[in-house]
Order: C-alpha cells, then structure tokens, then sequence
C-alpha cells in the first residue's frame, strides 16, 4: 500500500518538542512519511549566549533539490524561515514545483518570546510566500503583526482578523485563539464559511510545539486526502490531546505529547460553522 508523502521546511528545535521534529513526530503518528529541509537550529550556545544558528542558502537550497528529486509530495510546510532571503528562496522554489497542498505557519516568536523572523523579511512573507498557500496558519500575535494593527483579544477581533487576512491570497485562513481568555477557539475562513473550533482551556504551561504541530497535522491531513475542514477538526483534535497530556520538563515549559491522540482520542472539541458569521 502507498504511503502519503509530505515536507518541513523549518528551525530544528535541540530539545525535540518544537520545529523540524514536532513536524516529522506528527507525520509519522499520522503514517505520513516525512522529508525536512532545515532553515535553522535553534539551541543556546553555554558561552555565546547566541541562540540561532542559519543555514546559508545554498545549504536550504541543496535539501529542497534533493527532496524534489524524490518526486510526489502530497503535502508541504513551512516554519520558522527567519530572513528575506530564506523566504524568497522558498517562494521561489515552491513555483517551480507542482505541489498541490501548501501550509505555511508564520512563525515569528518562540515560546519564551524571542523573535523568530527577522521583521525585515516581513513584507517578502506577505507579498511572495502566503499568496501560495492554501492555508495559513498565525496565532494571535502573530495575526497582529502580519496585520499591522492593534492587538486580538476577543473572538470577533479574530474573525476580523481572518476575513482580512483572507484578502492576501490564500485558500484558507487558520487564526489560532490560544491566547483567549476562556476557552481556546480557532477561527477557520474560506471567505465565505466561517468555522469556529473550541476546546476547553487546559491548565498548563507545558506547550511547547503546539503550534508547530498543528500546522503538521493539517499537512498530514491533506497529504492522507482529508479536505482542509476535516484536516483542520483532526488537527484541532490532535493537538488538544497532546497538550491534555503534556511532557513536563523541569527547567522550561515542556512539550506536547504527540502520542496522544493515536492512543487515547479526543472529543472535547466543538465544530461551528456559519455563512458570513459576525
């Protein structure tokens, strides 16, 4: 039987919670075989202090070369980028591919806040890459900044924010509502179904990789043939599972347990979907 195929273009994260190894984590629980070109590593040097580390371009170039050679991606994502050139690279090159699925998460911070895309490559982030999405997939902040405006806060300011965000180009707008203050909904646009996705608020700090993973599992669904309404629930369903059973670490915040929704299911989330919801 054929396997499902599907790409990371990310920052490898050294302790494995988050980056390139959520992403090939949650493949592999989805029985999607999973390739990765990696953008960056992400660990903090014990004299330097310096905690990112980017690959030079021809390093990011040889991956994409060598995955493409292998033929037939179902899916493909993206995350941490970090500069212009890296993202104008991938633009690039995504043209010259025929991959149908697409899902890029903009990621511009890491859990403990530090900046994870260099604000200059904004603009080539808007302009180049998420025109050539089928998905995209920004928390709170990071829906504000892509914007421009003020901060979230409430489930309308999210709403808003996807039906702006919709006029870049993309598909599908994801605005993931973690940062609420009661329950954890996500707002899911096509321009013009509205889907919200609610989950109970889990009381823990130990998170790291859920929004890495979440973008995965979406790609995993679509890789598996899913329609992105049903890879998002899966995905949604996914990574509240995860978080419900969390990996704590004892000096940071830790991670998501991937393992989760294969072994135990998930049914605390609720679907909603509306035309022109307001």
């Amino acid at each position: 039987m054929p396997i499902s195929k599907a790409c990371t273009i990310a920052g490898s994260a050294a302790r494995g919670g988050a980056g390139i190894q959520a992403d090939l984590k949650t493949f592999q629980e989805f029985g999607v075989f999973g390739m990765s070109a990696i953008t960056a590593f992400v660990a903090t040097h014990p004299e330097t202090k310096q905690n990112i580390f980017i690959q030079p371009l021809d390093v990011i170039e040889a991956q994409l070369s060598t995955i493409y050679e292998q033929g037939d991606i179902d899916a493909l994502k993206t995350g941490m980028l970090f500069s212009k050139e890296i993202i104008d690279l991938v633009s690039t090159w995504l043209q010259t591919t025929t991959i149908r699925n697409v899902v890029v998460d903009p990621v511009m911070f890491g859990k403990a806040g530090s900046a994870l895309l260099d604000f200059e490559a904004m603009d080539t982030l808007k302009t180049k890459l998420i025109p050539q999405a089928n998905i995209i997939t920004p928390n709170m902040p990071e829906a504000t900044y892509l914007l421009g405006g003020d901060e979230l806060t409430t489930l309308a300011d999210l709403q808003d924010a996807a039906r702006d965000l919709y006029q870049f180009g993309p598909d599908y707008i994801l605005v993931k509502g973690g940062r609420l203050h009661d329950a954890a909904i996500d707002v899911l646009y096509d321009g013009v179904t509205m889907t919200l996705l609610e989950a109970p608020r889990i009381d823990t700090i130990h998170t790291n990789g859920a929004g890495c993973s979440y973008s995965a599992a979406i790609t995993a669904g679509l890789a598996n043939g899913l329609s992105m309404q049903e890879a998002v629930v899966q995905a949604k369903k996914f990574v509240t599972a995860g978080i419900r059973r969390s990996i704590p670490f004892e000096k940071v915040a830790g991670m998501i347990d991937h393992r989760a929704y294969k072994q135990f299911g998930e049914d605390g989330v609720k679907v909603t979907s509306a035309r022109n919801w307001s």
